[in-house]
This record gives structure tokens, C-alpha cells and sequence, in this order.
């Protein structure tokens, strides 16, 4: 659905770009660590998208949670030296920003599934 498209190896190709930002470990500003608020705001985009589209069917929101399992595996890939480290605000802001690059990306999927 979203994993096997160009614009979400654009989106990872921009992630590895930005690495630089996991570099140093967090001061911690709000208790998180770096996956944990790449999870919990990945889960919060997908539960607005898929409130956003209230006719997709079963098959196609188990497909999505699919697609979710498979990019935080990927972004556990990428940043295994840093998830657990506390993040801080820049990092924080820049991981609020990728969620919604992939919601975004979910968004325009579903927009050609349900034409």
C-alpha cells in the first residue's frame, strides 16, 4: 500500500538525510524516547486517518496496521543506535513532522483505493 511506493523511500531517503538530529541523545524534555514518540504519534496519525475514512473496510484498516508494523520496523532499523536515548525538542519536531509526511503518504493511498 504505502511501503512498496517511491514517496515512501523518498520519505526514508529523507530520515537518513536528517540522522544527524539522532546523533547526540535527548535531553529528555518530555520523558520519551525517541521510538516511543516515532510509535505513539505514527499511531495517532493512523487512527486519524483511518477516522477520516470510515468506509474502508476490514481487510483494508488490517492492511494499514500492516503497513504501520512494517515502517516502525523500518525506523527501528534505521535508528537502533538512538531509539531508546530520551528525545529532545528538535527531534521531537522532526518526528512530529515525518508522522504526518506518513499520513500524508496514507492519505493519498487511500484517496486512489476509494475513487
Amino acid at each position: 500500500m504505502v511501503t512498496d511506493k517511491e514517496g515512501y523511500a523518498q520519505l526514508i531517503q529523507y530520515l537518513t538525510e536528517h540522522l544527524g538530529l539522532f546523533e547526540n541523545a535527548g535531553s529528555g524534555f518530555d520523558g520519551s524516547t525517541v521510538m516511543e514518540l516515532f510509535e505513539d504519534l505514527l499511531a495517532a496519525q493512523i487512527i486519524v486517518v483511518c477516522g477520516q475514512n470510515p468506509e474502508l473496510s476490514f481487510s483494508q484498516r488490517n492492511t494499514i496496521i500492516r503497513e504501520v508494523d512494517a515502517i516502525m520496523y523500518d525506523l527501528e532499523e534505521i535508528l537502533a543506535g538512538c531509539g531508546l536515548q530520551q528525545v529532545n525538542r528538535e527531534q521531537s519536531y522532526f518526528i512530529t513532522e515525518f508522522t504526518g509526511l506518513v499520513k500524508n503518504l496514507f492519505d493519498h493511498e487511500i484517496a486512489q483505493l476509494v475513487r
